[in-house]
């Protein structure tokens, strides 16, 4: 499911109108007719009294479309504008004239006191007030509204997106709607899609509100929904899935090595070698017995040393990919190996955390001169390292911000948090929609590399690896907190989850998970 900008959607709306005459009207109606059915499908219309709230913009004309679709099918409901009714033009004002004209109520409102009656006493709310179009803090009479809406606890229906939330951005804008229900038009916006946004969102549908499926070729953002894996061959052996080599680990730090190793086994990977300082490794294989050590020189603190280039270039070659960079530390030398190591190493190169920070430290483009296929793995502090931009600027603008640093860097980047983005080189943004908030925690970030490494040994391509190792690493969170709830899940629990969560994508997901992961209901 492809996910639109408001300025796509904007541009979309006129190719619709302009290309294809498809009349704004029948946008409107279309759109408020789709989101009446939501009312319909879920709660039912006769004898139950609605209140819609109506912006001055194209968004309370779809409201003045649901209130007309609900008194014609056995509903009572009143409509209250916020803002200055001679505003409406266009459809909006065609759609307020209808409904005046209708034994219906209509009008202004200039308080919260005139109306709160009315809001404790009704069934449920359309919130129809903004729309995707709000770019400023809410404030006034408007924040009131929003926050008298939030204290009634009734049933909400959101238009195109809960008003108070950005539709680029899905960041709250001062106060926000908390909808049951958001019935989206079109496409779904990012605005649906990241948090908070989302979460405001409660149950979403999108209707296309008849625009043809070419209008949507140029739309470059959507939902992770990833190839197939390739079926086990049955007469394989271990290294026919991959062999990876891990360069990790250092003193004090012994789980981030073993989580990226281990995952990789334990998503259908073949063979994992761990090149790890060599006072660490005893440690780690006594909870990981099948990786194959490859003790390491050390540096007095206890990390990799630049001794080890030479041997671990050579290593290198004979693998099918490498990853580097779980638990290594930042101590100087090591960074200093992990640069040149970067930059020289000719086979599909992972970069997960210290190692992003090493070289993160020096401009010289490493990343983007590589001739092999590069993937990194950030959080946003490491993002912000890797775009010398703010976490507040990044948040602000994930998606162009991804977009530019995957294009520029020649790098898939996986922007890891709550609905994972992945950034490809040809400009394309997947969001996924498996994973929990219990996955934010310690060494679930080692597992993610592992299994997206898994998912190559596999025999994916490397980008459509790194789509399905996100999913699958989220999936396993999820069935592990289906079973153990979120709160406690550790990366040990996203780990022994992982054979499952292959095992599920590959026999096909039940229901609820895919009606979790699709994005929306389509109406």
């Amino acid at each position: 499911m492809k996910i639109s900008t408001v300025s796509e959607m904007r541009a979309l709306d006129r190719t619709a109108i302009e290309t294809f005459g498809i009349a704004d009207e029948l946008l409107m109606e279309n759109a408020g007719h789709a989101a009446y059915d939501v009312l319909s499908r879920e709660f039912g219309i006769k004898d139950k009294t609605f209140l819609v709230f109506c912006g001055i913009g194209n968004n309370g004309g779809d409201g003045f479309v649901i209130a007309r679709k609900i008194h014609s099918n056995g509903g009572t409901v009143q409509v209250f504008i916020l803002g200055d009714p001679n505003k409406f033009k266009g459809a909006a004002k065609t759609n307020l004239d209808i409904v005046r004209r209708l034994p219906v109520t209509v009008r202004q409102i200039d308080s919260v006191a005139s109306i709160k009656t009315d809001v404790f006493h009704c069934y449920a709310i359309v919130d129809a007030i903004f729309g995707t179009g709000l770019t400023r803090e809410v404030g006034g009479l408007y924040r009131e509204v929003i926050e008298l809406i939030t204290q009634s606890k009734k049933t909400v229906l959101s238009v195109d997106i809960p008003s108070g939330i950005d539709g680029d951005t899905g960041q709250i804008k001062g106060v926000a709607v908390n909808a049951d229900y958001t019935a989206t038009f079109g496409l779904p916006k990012i605005g649906n899609m990241l948090y908070p946004g989302y979460e405001r969102c409660g149950k979403l549908y999108v209707t296309h509100i008849s625009f043809p499926p070419s209008m949507y070729a140029s739309v470059k953002t959507e939902i992770n929904s990833p190839p197939k894996l390739p079926p086990r061959d049955k007469n394989a052996h271990k290294g026919d899935f991959g062999e990876v080599l891990f360069i990790a680990g250092a003193r004090s730090y012994f789980g981030a090595p073993y989580f990226a190793a281990m995952s990789f086994m334990k998503a259908g990977g073949g063979y994992s070698r761990l090149a790890a300082p060599q006072s660490v490794t005893p440690f780690i294989a006594t909870k990981g017995s099948e990786i194959v050590f490859v003790p390491q020189k050390e540096t007095a603190s206890g990390s990799l040393s630049l001794e080890n280039k030479a041997e671990l270039l050579a290593l290198a070659e004979k693998m099918d990919m490498v990853v580097i960079g779980p638990g290594l530390s930042l101590e100087q030398e090591t960074k200093q190996l992990v640069r040149e190591l970067a930059g020289e190493i000719n086979k599909p190169l992972l970069i997960d955390g210290d190692a992003i920070t090493a070289i993160c430290e020096t401009r010289d483009g490493i990343i983007g001169g590589r001739k092999a296929e590069t993937i990194l793995t950030p959080h946003l502090g490491e993002m912000s390292r890797i775009t010398q931009k703010t976490v507040s600027e990044i948040n602000n603008d994930k998606i162009n911000i991804l977009r530019h640093t995957a294009k520029e860097t020649n790098a898939s980047i996986v922007l890891k948090g709550a609905h994972s983005l992945i950034g490809l080189p040809d400009e394309r943004i997947f969001i996924n929609m498996s994973g929990n908030s219990g996955m934010a925690s310690a060494g679930s970030g080692d597992v993610l590399a592992g299994t997206i490494a898994g998912m190559f040994g596999l025999g994916l391509p490397v980008q459509d690896a790194v789509r399905k190792g996100v999913f699958i690493h989220g999936l396993a969170g999820d069935l592990a907190a289906e079973d153990k709830g979120e709160d406690g899940i550790t990366a040990q629990d996203i780990l022994e989850y992982l054979p499952l969560a292959v095992k599920t994508d590959r026999e096909g997901l039940n229901e609820t998970l895919r009606h979790r992961y699709i994005g929306a209901c389509v109406i």
